[in-house]
């Protein structure tokens, strides 16, 4: 059968429902007789509390009950450890004691009438703390080995690995560069903040959540209430943007369900965007040593990748920091080193692109570092140490384009134009900076499961547990299905965002589309091919006619062995040109040129957002997003809008150029796809930041590039 719809530009199938209002978010699902609780958090970073006094609050207006560890019901807190989960630790077990591990740790609930009530009423307590001396510094901590590592996926890698002598080849190396690369915390801020509505009937719970997989979310909040999963339902159809955020199940889901059965009543619970700072994760702090040493010909012969991260004091988060530099560039002599730093924080949490993006602004920094100690084009440099396999896993990759993108990639943005001597390009008083990077991600594969059914009218309905949260999940399924069953895509309607649907992994990791994709097209053949056998018929509309009841078929698929015969990533070129104001200081991202082998592309109209996205993500990065830390007590002074900056419109190049390398990869999954969600935003960072010293003559390590920076 040939593909009619996969590859075609189709427009987003729930574009209508958002742009009129239609769509429905998690704080929308408004309940009858429904509650609202707010969250009192704590204001020191470590120690206990001594007393909390809430005899006001609970006589305050509307106040229904006000919840702490005094009088919060003991929870079961059953062991759960999902995908998402960090393997070592345990989750906070919230108003379950009188300790306190974190700034803006949950210390009570207030649930009242109106929402309100309920933010006065939470004005009313008073706390006091027997406060102790809280490790908010990650300069002031000595970093450990984590007791293992584990990506945003799932695999298992060890925290450090050596091949062949690296400290001797360094040593040895006509060239060396040997610098260090910091990147402070950054907050997701998506449009959508967090907020959960529970609603109990009996020992069954309904929650609308916003959530990246359902089904994580029921199971979670089953083990903490110690009832089976299958009493717990999720819907989350809408998600308004999460970016890793929503992933795990956090302290406030647990307490909206808590405050619901305490209440009688359905309660909805929605954080603030300052809460969100201190409840929902956050890319973590980091600092990472690169020490390259190569030939004066531009031949690797050393990389040194020692990196180290913020965690919480009772959570082991490990970021896949260093898994590029053991297999992006061929060098024979490779020693990676991981390594945390437990702090009084809440625990990190995958950031889109989580680690890659943070790894390779490191690496892909210092590989321009020694583009210019090598007098080297950056591009020649990267050329020159191209591999032919994974040198870290020994395998054969399933399919790489690095050198189909460096070379689409530079011929669009006219690199053969660039003069190599820093501040040597100008327009005007402006300095001119190009810079480029290379960019890569793992293709991630998982379980799924999905069902069809096919109705007599012709139409069919397809549903899978999946989650959207912005990237045009909701299309390219409905593309996938359609063009599996052979239907017009009106005839076809696609049904994710509910836990009683067929379970699917988490949406993220860009492995959506490689799994959920995968199982779509697989049970929509199979209803086909069962309706056209039954039928006789050569399609199936006219099968359905004839059979006059409905066709139903569901799949469970799961990957086969391929990811132990190959290694299977992602890769990219990013080429970047900046402005720098030479006497403000002030950059500006002039053009983004992005070329990508990502295998098969369902729809290139939304994979262009995507990576659209990932580049304005990369510009915020680079430019300006930085959570300030108060060491004092471990407050983040500027969790708002106002003070922690953001892209917007008015910061975004007017050319943002994405390309589609052709790739036909036979190995990653049946749609032959890689994801593009991840990939979008690696790269980026090193690219503007490069391009910052091709315009200034300077190097800046330590993100974001600020003005004073560069003054």
């Amino acid at each position: 059968m040939t593909s009619a719809l996969i590859g075609q530009p189709v427009s987003r199938v729930d574009g209508r429902q958002k742009v009129t209002g239609g769509a429905t978010y998690a704080a929308e699902f408004d309940m009858p007789g429904q509650a609202h609780a707010v969250i009192a958090r704590s204001t020191v970073a470590k120690g206990r509390i001594a007393s909390i006094d809430s005899a006001a609050a609970e006589r305050a207006p509307g106040v229904l009950a006000v919840l702490t560890h005094r009088n919060a019901p003991r929870l079961a807190y059953r062991e759960h450890k999902g995908l998402v989960d960090p393997d070592v630790g345990e989750r906070l077990r919230v108003l379950q004691g009188d300790r306190v591990n974190h700034q803006g740790q949950p210390i009570a609930l207030v649930i009242a009438n109106t929402l309100e009530q309920a933010s006065h009423a939470a004005t009313l307590l008073r706390v006091t703390y027997a406060s102790e001396t809280a490790a908010t510094d990650i300069s002031r901590i000595e970093p450990v080995m984590p007791t293992q590592q584990k990506t945003d996926q799932g695999e298992r890698r060890p925290p450090e690995t050596r091949r062949g002598d690296p400290e001797g080849a360094l040593a040895a190396a006509e060239v060396r560069v040997d610098q260090t690369y910091v990147i402070p915390r950054e907050n997701h801020n998506p449009i959508e903040m967090h907020a959960t509505i529970a609603a109990w009937e009996g020992d069954r719970l309904t929650l609308w959540d916003k959530t990246q997989w359902v089904h994580n979310t029921a199971e979670e909040i089953a083990s903490v209430f110690g009832i089976p999963a299958a009493n717990v339902r999720v819907v989350s159809p809408f998600v308004g943007g999460a970016f890793g955020s929503s992933l795990r199940t956090w302290p406030h889901v647990t307490l909206a369900a808590l405050g619901a059965r305490v209440a009688g009543r359905p309660v909805k619970l929605m954080l603030s965007r300052r809460e969100m700072y201190y409840g929902v994760g956050f890319r973590p702090h980091t600092v990472q040593r690169v020490a390259l040493g190569a030939s004066r010909d531009g031949r690797l012969s050393a990389i040194i990748h020692d990196a180290h991260q913020e965690t919480s004091t009772y959570e082991e988060y490990s970021e896949a920091l260093i898994n590029a530099s053991r297999f992006l560039h061929s060098c024979p002599n490779v020693h990676t080193r991981h390594r945390l730093a437990p702090l009084n924080v809440h625990t990190p949490t995958y950031m889109r692109a989580p680690g890659e993006s943070s790894g390779i602004f490191a690496l892909e920094s210092a590989m321009d570092e020694l583009a210019v100690a090598l007098n080297i084009d950056p591009v020649e440099l990267r050329l020159r140490n191209e591999p032919e396999r994974d040198e870290f896993k020994k395998l054969p990759f399933s399919s790489r384009s690095t050198r189909e993108c460096y070379r689409a990639a530079a011929e669009r943005f006219g690199w053969s134009r660039r003069t190599a001597e820093p501040r040597s390009m100008r327009d005007g008083r402006w300095l001119i900076g190009w810079g480029m990077a290379t960019a890569t991600y793992p293709m991630n594969y998982a379980p799924a499961s999905a069902m069809a059914r096919l109705l007599p009218d012709g139409t069919a309905e397809v549903a899978s547990a999946a989650t959207d949260m912005g990237p045009g999940t909701w299309t390219s399924m409905t593309q996938v299905a359609a063009d599996a069953l052979g239907l017009p895509i009106e005839r076809v309607t696609f049904k994710l965002g509910d836990s009683r649907l067929p379970k699917t992994p988490p949406h993220g990791g860009s492995m959506t589309m490689a799994s959920v994709g995968s199982a779509v097209q697989a049970v929509c053949r199979k209803a086909r091919e069962d309706a056209l056998a039954r039928s006789g018929a050569g399609d199936v509309m006219d099968a359905m006619r004839r059979l006059g009841q409905p066709v139903e078929a569901s799949v469970d698929l799961k990957p086969g062995d391929e990811a132990a015969r190959f290694s299977m990533h992602a890769f990219g070129a990013v080429f970047v040109e900046v402005a720098v104001d030479p006497d403000l200081g002030e950059t500006r991202v002039r053009r983004i040129v992005g070329a990508y082998g990502v295998g098969r592309i369902v729809n290139p109209k939304t994979t262009r957002s995507q990576c659209i996205g990932g580049m304005v993500g990369g510009i915020g990065m680079a430019l300006m997003e930085h959570s300030v830390v108060d060491v004092r007590n471990g407050r983040v002074p500027n969790a708002n809008f106002a003070e922690y900056a953001v892209p917007v419109h008015a910061d975004n190049p007017p050319v943002m150029d994405v390309i589609f390398v052709e790739e036909h990869d036979p190995h990653v999954n049946p749609l032959g796809v890689k994801g593009v969600g991840e990939i979008a935003m690696v790269g980026v960072a090193p690219a503007i930041a490069n391009a910052i010293f091709h315009a200034t003559g300077k190097r800046i390590r330590d993100l974001p590039v600020t003005p004073d920076k560069l003054l």
